[in-house]
């Protein structure tokens, strides 16, 4: 071998080292994989809200694999089951972190069990990017290794409500019906913000997510006259209410926010008549109606990747096309950040990430200052059988303000 080839070789050799020595230090990566950390209930009772979740952003990251991988490298997934529940979430992710030895998190479908576990991502210093929860407790303040609300957070949820009641439905009076936890508080910040932007008058009541008899909230909705009913709330008491709004006569339009919208046909079941559904809206977050023609290929996707699964009832569920855009925004990050990638080269990327996935109601944007990925929705009609498409998207003007 002659100087000149002994001198390259060399070079060579110390380069390959120091591109091994950089990824070693970045856990989850070697030459040819890049491992994530994925969570979701996956059983239980809340499982609706991230099974399909879940296997909707895995049926992406095949995709990309089949594709040729990130920059050369294959995505691997590690699963966790956090139930919906703070301790079993905060559990997943620090096995995630600390024996899986995952390069970035990517999940959660529950906002409560995610913020749980905000303090530990924060310490850990690993960049996270939500599933399906809205999250509102972790995105506001923005935090450098948080990322979410690709569905879209609560604050968001409230303001696109009281903006369709009154752009569509001509409200002037509105009567809006929240929980008293911090899930209620964050969309009636922006439910308040957004009716004195537009100069409607909103009458708030905040009841208990556990709340079996809602006589007396609905006779005081009822009482306010309003043009317009709101509901945020879970499925249950949203159920509960629309059968003692009916019971009481009452025919002005009734919209119901997304949180309660994960079973529609067991919303139907537990109100017991299609004639409470006559003057009727729910909004969604999609960029159409489920299996619409906009969003279509997501399903026709689901089938072939899921044959087994999409033959059984109920599959997919409601929630499923929302694992698409943070899985995409993870790949889009993944290949920002180039060859040798590295946590804060990610984070970076995620920061200054605009795209347009196809599949929501608004584009995803980020910036250094706001890390809530999409704020429209949608809405449609719902007579307790058929829904139809109300045109346009619908955007909160509620915007996260530092305190001084």
């Amino acid at each position: 071998m002659n100087r000149h080839s002994l001198i390259g070789g060399i070079a060579a050799l110390v380069l390959s080292t120091a591109v091994q020595t950089a990824m070693a230090q970045e856990p989850g990566i070697t030459d040819k994989t890049i491992r994530i950390g994925m969570f979701s209930p996956l059983s239980g009772n809340a499982m609706a809200y991230g099974f399909d979740v879940v296997n909707a952003a895995k049926m992406w990251y095949d995709k990309v694999n089949k594709e040729g991988g990130v920059n050369g490298r294959r995505i691997e997934i590690v699963l966790e089951d956090d139930r919906c529940n703070a301790n079993d979430l905060v559990a997943a992710v620090k096995k995630l972190v600390e024996q899986d030895k995952v390069f970035l998190l990517n999940g959660g479908s529950c906002s409560a069990a995610v913020v749980a576990a905000g303090e530990y991502i924060e310490r850990a210093q690993v960049p996270f990017i939500m599933l399906n929860a809205s999250g509102d407790g972790v995105i506001y303040p923005p935090s450098k290794y948080i990322y979410g609300a690709f569905s879209i957070t609560q604050r968001a949820v409230g303001g696109t409500m009281v903006a369709f009641a009154a752009e569509h439905l001509k409200g002037k009076k509105i009567a809006y019906i929240n929980h008293d936890d911090a899930y209620g508080a964050w969309n009636l910040e922006a439910a308040q913000f957004q009716a004195k932007k537009m100069g409607v008058e909103l009458s708030a009541q905040s009841v208990s997510p556990n709340i079996t008899d809602v006589t007396a909230p609905m006779l005081k909705a009822k009482a306010a006259n309003p043009d317009v009913i709101l509901l945020t709330t879970y499925a249950r008491p949203a159920a509960l209410l629309l059968k003692k709004a009916h019971e009481l006569g009452i025919t002005k339009p009734i919209v119901l926010a997304v949180n309660g919208t994960a079973d529609l046909k067991q919303l139907v079941e537990n109100v017991g008549s299609k004639d409470a559904f006559k003057n009727f809206y729910i909004q969604d977050v999609l960029a159409d109606m489920p299996g619409g023609p906009k969003i279509k290929w997501v399903y026709d996707m689901y089938k072939q990747s899921y044959p087994d699964l999409a033959a059984k009832p109920g599959h997919p569920q409601t929630y499923m096309p929302y694992g698409i855009p943070p899985a995409m925004a993870v790949v889009n990050a993944l290949k920002a950040a180039g060859p040798n990638p590295t946590r804060e080269k990610v984070l970076q990327a995620l920061s200054t990430m605009k795209f347009d996935s196809g599949v929501m109601a608004g584009p995803i944007e980020f910036s250094a200052t706001d890390h809530a990925g999409q704020e429209s929705a949608i809405f449609m009609k719902f007579d307790g059988s058929n829904m139809s498409l109300v045109p346009g998207s619908f955007k909160s003007q509620w915007a996260y303000q530092p305190k001084s």
